[in-house]
């Protein structure tokens, strides 16, 4: 919820602006700061609760006609965070994001050793585009500056440090960091603590 004692009458007003012009871009949404650079709208299912910082951009350009990005309710991301989707995002509920966040189930080619390799010598926007699905479950927390690249999963409850770069799936309930990210303390439910890997 907004603290209303933390913003000036003039912050006030600016907010409520928000608060009603969010409604016309997604009738879900709590708050959509602008500006807000929305792509390929009617490709995306957002639930209640949506919440944005400036400079925020989501985009779904699917191969076909389906619905391609998913966000669950209560999800809040901050300032200029940029979701893209293609094949399948899915960002579960309680989802909070910092800024400057990067998640993408896709990339200009691709780059996995197998026979669909895409050659150094093409031009790179040129090259197909690759995909594979992301999902990160509830009550993620994504640091600032993290980048969520194509086939990861993050589980229930994981928190990702600032500048770190998911190229891999984490568990439930750990604290990850680092290029590529890797849990460093798990959360044990019998003593209510975060304990060292």
């Amino acid at each position: 919820m907004i603290k209303l004692r933390h913003y000036s009458f003039n912050q006030l007003i600016l907010l409520s602006y928000y608060k009603i012009r969010a409604f016309f871009v997604f009738k879900n949404a709590r708050l959509i700061r602008f500006p807000f650079d929305v792509r390929g709208k009617k490709f995306m299912n957002v639930s209640k609760g949506f919440t944005t910082g400036f400079g925020c951009r989501v985009e779904a350009y699917p191969v076909g006609n389906d619905k391609v990005l998913f966000i669950g309710n209560n999800f809040q991301m901050n300032d200029y965070v940029h979701i893209t989707a293609r094949e399948k995002v899915v960002i579960g509920n309680n989802v909070l994001l910092a800024s400057k966040i990067y998640i993408s189930d896709c990339s200009h080619g691709s780059y996995s050793g197998d026979q669909y390799d895409s050659s150094p010598d093409s031009i790179p926007h040129d090259r197909p585009l690759f995909s594979k699905p992301v999902i990160i479950e509830d009550n993620v927390w994504l640091g600032e500056f993290v980048s969520v690249l194509p086939g990861v999963t993050i589980g229930r409850g994981t928190i990702v440090g600032a500048n770190s770069v998911v190229s891999k799936s984490l568990p439930a309930n750990v604290i990850a960091v680092g290029t590529p990210a890797k849990p460093i303390k798990k959360y044990n439910f019998e003593t209510q603590r975060w304990e060292k890997i």
